[in-house]
């Protein structure tokens, strides 16, 4: 559970450091760039804990598909919440086909 807590904070970080800028594009581009380097720090705060405790109890390809999925769940909350963007039938059917990937990831064939 530490892992998913921890993967969850640091996409929260991920997210505003990656898309956060996007409200001041009237703002340098420089700064952007700066800002989001200073927020992503924090995000490889948590990321490197993460998997460094989930490695083992998972493999490298299922943190990661643990991550991307995370990363959907709270990219859609802010875009919706923060960037003010509908979130459409068809970008959930696209992210619906993703979580699916899951389960064949962590299927033992």
């Amino acid at each position: 559970m530490a892992t998913i807590v921890l993967l969850i904070i640091s996409n929260i970080f991920m997210t505003i450091a990656w898309y956060g800028h996007l409200k001041y594009r009237s703002s340098p581009l420089w700064i952007a760039i700066a800002v989001s380097w200073l927020i992503a720090f924090f995000e490889y705060c948590f990321q490197v804990p993460a998997n460094r405790i989930g490695y083992g109890q998972f493999t490298g390809a299922q943190l990661k598909t643990i991550q991307e999925v995370i990363t959907l769940i709270v990219f859609a909350v802010f875009s919706v919440v923060y960037l003010k963007e509908p979130l459409k039938w068809n970008y959930l059917v696209g992210f619906g086909f993703m979580v699916m990937a899951v389960f064949f990831v962590f299927k033992k064939f």
